[in-house]
């Protein structure tokens, strides 16, 4: 019975999206959230994975960043092994040192250093967490992740998860409308007019309705920002308590349907009006310090309740829209811009994608395109009429030359160079 016991377990169960076999979307071009600021302090390294490969950051003792790419040039030691030395990060393996401008400066033989620099990644830090750029044809940036504002006078509070899906699923989320009533639980939800994209931006207004057994009917106002595939700032405001939220969802593609999501959150409570200033102002600190813990863990209980479907789910492409989806078409058709151009031709048998590197596939199988045997595809609006798309566009217009997204196709500004949530989340 001992050897027939070994292979009694079955697999059975929905297959998450990274090995399913399903073909993956590109890597998005763009910024994307691989650290939490407070996990960098001077001296610190760290190595995170972005977009198939290593990401190695590290901070100076002036405090400034730096993101590399994680090889020495020297023999190919993994610089995650390094040390920083005041300004210098130094190779563990023959102590070459590089510079703050990735040069290296010397070498561990005291002789002349060789013109080996590091190879360097742009870097930002804001709103608490730390961002790398990455393009797939190494395109300097070219828009930026704005500071936002703060609310409430006490630490932000974070929480971080690994799971299969991509990254843009995480952003398409806020423009789907229906899934806030069939999966969140919302009585109604309605959107403040059409979603407002400019560049690498977008911007929408939600105002939910909800029951609660104490509170009665009450409304929620939502106000969304979303910069590239890469965050999402998110402005909640419940009126009936007076409770004030900016939470900032970060996901970031790490491998082929393979991405982490970063959360941070801030809240506070209002001012009562109807009593004196010094008492109001207690009043919000004290329901702020009181409720701050338990405001967020409902917080990521709300985000986690979409983690099993980004988990498991297959990206549909054209998707079979309907009456009360919210606003996807056009979603998608400006998330093109974060993407490489699409091939002039492309295989269209299921299953099967354009020969590229592992996370950058032209996909074409079935669920990334509806091509037939004569070399056209029809898409699917949401009022169900079937219109006519030329080969090659995947349903969604490519952008103009330069990144457009805007309707009339100029182009945009380019400047110069297991299932469900993961067992222990990192919630702080």
């Amino acid at each position: 019975m001992g050897l027939s016991r070994k292979y009694a377990a079955i697999t059975e169960g929905p297959t998450p999206a990274d090995v399913a076999g399903q073909a993956a979307l590109p890597y998005p071009d763009g910024w994307a959230a691989v650290a939490f600021s407070e996990e960098l302090t001077r001296g610190k390294v760290l190595t995170r994975p972005l977009a198939g490969e290593d990401v190695v950051l590290y901070r100076l003792g002036t405090g400034a960043l730096r993101a590399v790419k994680p090889y020495c040039p020297h023999l190919g030691a993994h610089l995650g092994l390094a040390k920083v030395e005041g300004e210098d990060l130094v190779c563990p393996f023959h102590l070459f040192a590089f510079g703050p401008d990735g040069a290296c400066v010397r070498t561990g033989y005291e002789t002349a250093p060789p013109r080996s620099p590091l190879g360097r990644y742009p870097v930002c830090e804001v709103n608490g967490a730390v961002f790398v750029w990455w393009h797939h044809d190494g395109r300097e940036p070219d828009w930026t992740v704005p500071e936002w504002h703060v609310v409430g006078h006490r630490p932000a509070r974070s929480g971080v998860w690994e799971m299969a899906g991509h990254a843009q699923e995480v952003i398409e989320n806020s423009v789907d409308l229906g899934h806030f009533a069939t999966l969140h639980g919302w009585r109604r939800a309605e959107i403040g007019g059409p979603v407002r994209y400019d560049g690498a931006e977008f911007r929408l207004s939600m105002r939910a309705h909800e029951s609660a057994p104490v509170l009665g009917e009450f409304t929620v106002d939502v106000q969304v920002e979303g910069y590239g595939l890469a965050a999402l700032h998110v402005d909640v405001h419940t009126p009936r308590v007076g409770l004030r939220m900016c939470t900032t969802v970060m996901p970031t593609a790490i491998g082929p349907n393979r991405m982490q999501l970063r959360q941070l959150n801030r809240l506070t409570f209002d001012e009562p009006a109807r009593l004196p200033a010094p008492l109001a102002r207690a009043v919000s600190r004290t329901a702020t310090r009181v409720l701050d813990r338990a405001v967020f863990k409902a917080s990521c209980a709300f985000t986690a309740a979409d983690f099993p479907i980004w988990h498991h789910k297959q990206y549909v492409q054209p998707p079979r829209l309907a009456h009360g989806d919210g606003p996807i078409g056009p979603f998608r058709r400006w998330a093109r811009r974060f993407y490489p151009p699409q091939p002039a031709t492309a295989p269209t048998s299921a299953g099967h994608t354009g020969a590229t590197s592992a996370g950058h596939t032209a996909a074409t199988s079935a669920g990334h395109t509806g091509a037939t045997s004569a070399g056209h595809t029809a898409a699917t609006s949401a009022d169900g009429a079937r219109f006519p798309v030329d080969p090659g566009t995947d349903g969604i217009p490519s952008p103009a030359p330069g990144g457009s997204s805007r309707r009339d196709g100029t182009p945009g500004p380019v400047a110069a160079p297991e299932p469900g949530p993961p067992e222990r989340p990192g919630i702080r």
